[in-house]
């Protein structure tokens, strides 16, 4: 007969699964389960099947943690879907301790130590999303590609780097502040993209004058003093041109590359030539070009409001100077859904239910993120 020592360690082991949403490790890992008591009783009407009262205790980080229903569920599931036992889980939740959340956050530090995205060995590939200048839609497409990457299954994550014209927050209908556990920050999860801006944070709507060091200096504490545990990709929505956001990018992440956004007439296509033009002065790849607004459907007819061709001279350009194949990657039409659905806190990308969108503006966006996954 199952015992209730064995019972206790059998549901430690299961726990092993269930995965805190912000850190991204086990909940045992990270010591949020103090203890769990296994208590037989009376068996009534289930014929030789062992039932028992199972109580959890569990320590989250913070009081009040957001996504403390979304754990109290997952372990609720792993006690009940316990196979050879019935067990009834009461599940406890308190918070830890100063001390054990201070150890806790000291040895996520320890791991990380500084910039987590320029070591030897990472897998995460980042992509940096810049235009010559403003109003071409660049905010947008990070934010619709960052959403397709998540609805991809893709561990995402995307810093608003424009310091001064943020968007994402509206973008993804961000309204919460990073959870902050002892100074280090939890991104907000939107979805299904990990964020960070400068945005979420009080007074935030203020003009910001930043410049040189204290412009860099905002990067670096987004890149590490931020846990974004190990994201498949990393999107960087830049400001737009080529001033210090891009070096900044450029000197902390290495390994970056290049996406270029651009519409198709000159005045926006030869000043985007200029952002790509960046990467003879740092060690950046420019991966592509994505033309955006490049015609609006009326009745079944394409109409070219802003011109015709502007991606491809970027990409021609670019490649003859830069000396490799810098494609086209996508051409993106002039749809009022982008703005709408946008601005109402959904990238326009997916459905209301968090998924891909299985239309032409969908299979677009699958397209480009696969495309950039695809090449190295």
């Amino acid at each position: 007969m199952t015992d209730a020592r064995h019972i206790e360690a059998q549901i430690y082991e299961r726990l092993n699964k269930v995965i805190d949403p912000e850190l991204g490790r086990s909940i045992t890992d990270l010591g949020m389960i103090a203890a769990i008591n296994a208590v037989g009783v009376t068996s009534q009407g289930d014929g030789d099947v062992p039932s028992y009262d199972v109580t959890v205790h569990v320590e989250l980080t913070v009081e009040g943690c957001p996504l403390s229903q979304t754990i109290t569920n997952q372990i609720n599931g792993a006690i009940v879907s316990y196979p050879d036992a019935k067990l009834t889980p009461h599940i406890e939740v308190s918070s830890m301790s100063h001390d054990k959340l201070a150890d806790l956050v000291a040895g996520l530090k320890a791991e990380r130590k500084q910039n987590p995205f320029n070591k030897p060995g990472v897998k995460t590939r980042i992509f940096a999303i810049a235009s010559g200048k403003g109003g071409v839609g660049k905010s947008s497409v990070s934010a619709n590609l960052a959403a397709t990457f998540a609805a991809l299954g893709y561990d995402t994550a995307a810093i608003d780097a424009d310091i001064y014209g943020f968007s994402l927050p509206k973008l993804f209908g961000v309204h919460t502040q990073p959870t902050n556990l002892n100074g280090m920050l939890m991104p907000v999860t939107a979805w299904g993209v990990k964020l960070i801006s400068i945005g979420m944070f009080a007074g935030a709507d203020r003009a910001i004058l930043w410049r040189g060091p204290r412009l860099q200096r905002s990067l670096e504490q987004f890149l590490s003093d931020v846990w974004w545990g190990d994201p498949d990709v990393l999107l960087l929505d830049l400001a737009p041109g080529t001033g210090d956001m891009a070096i900044s990018v450029a000197q902390a992440l290495p390994n970056a590359e290049l996406v270029v956004v651009t519409t198709p007439q000159p005045s926006a296509s030869d000043v985007a030539v200029r952002s790509g033009l960046v990467a003879l002065q740092v060690p950046m790849k420019v991966r592509g070009v994505v033309e955006n607004m490049s015609w609006y459907e009326h009745k079944g007819e394409r109409l070219e409001i802003f011109g015709a061709g502007g991606g491809r001279r970027v990409s021609d350009q670019l490649t003859e100077t830069l000396g490799y194949d810098v494609p086209l990657l996508a051409q993106l039409p002039l749809d009022p859904d982008l703005r709408e659905v946008g601005e109402s806190g959904r990238p326009a990308v997916l459905n209301e239910d968090g998924a891909l969108r299985s239309d032409a503006l969908g299979r677009t966006f699958r397209e480009l993120a696969e495309g950039l996954l695809r090449s190295e």
